[in-house]
């Protein structure tokens, strides 16, 4: 039981800790690429937004247009093309979105690396000698290599997936209420549990 309580804690922290973090990490982006960052965040909202849209497309597309055709006696196939023609089109948005986020995010995550090295060296220079003295080169080649590099795949992949992820579950979320709210409860409650339990 005392376990269980110390664990809980160091948890929470560490959660706040990284949240801590990773509001840094976008503040940073954002000092100097803040419309580039805004124009990605609404290029993956209308990616995920196209893709939800897709889904209930399917509803719509057998309900609408799928049955009706099957019986009608001399199926009009114009409708079914002119919804079709449509839903390209609105994928092919979602495409583009979705090309112009991960282009607008390389210019960012390398512009961003770029500034970061030339502040890490900056600030290299102006250590004393006997930092050099008291820490192993390896260690101080770990932050230019690995750790520029951890966070070079934070912001280059890990951001933008975030919140992807996020929007896609507000949407997806939405949709299951307005098809089914009871199903919607249901989901959700056993989703709580299933992560409770976990």
């Amino acid at each position: 039981m005392r376990e269980t309580n110390t664990k809980a804690p160091a948890s929470r922290a560490s959660i706040k800790e990284m949240c801590h973090m990773l509001g840094r990490v976008v503040r940073y982006i954002t000092q100097y690429y803040k419309w580039s960052f805004l124009i990605v965040i609404l290029c993956i909202l209308g990616s995920s937004l196209v893709t939800r849209r897709g889904t209930l497309f399917m509803q719509t597309l057998i309900d609408d247009y799928i049955v009706p055709l099957t019986q009608s006696a001399s199926p009009d196939y114009g409708p079914l093309a002119h919804a079709l023609f449509i839903m390209a089109c609105i994928y092919a948005v979602g495409i583009v979105c979705s090309y112009a986020y991960n282009r607008i995010m390389v210019n960012i995550s390398q512009g961003t690396m770029r500034r970061l090295r030339d502040e890490l060296f900056s600030h290299m220079e102006s250590l004393p000698i006997r930092y050099f003295d008291t820490h192993a080169h390896g260690d101080i080649m770990s932050v230019y290599t690995n750790d520029v590099d951890t966070l070079r795949q934070l912001l280059s992949q890990s951001i933008p997936q975030l919140i992807n992820s996020s929007f896609t579950m507000v949407a997806t979320l939405i949709t299951m209420i307005i098809m089914s709210p009871a199903l919607t409860v249901v989901s959700v409650l056993a989703a709580i549990a299933m992560f409770t339990v976990t």
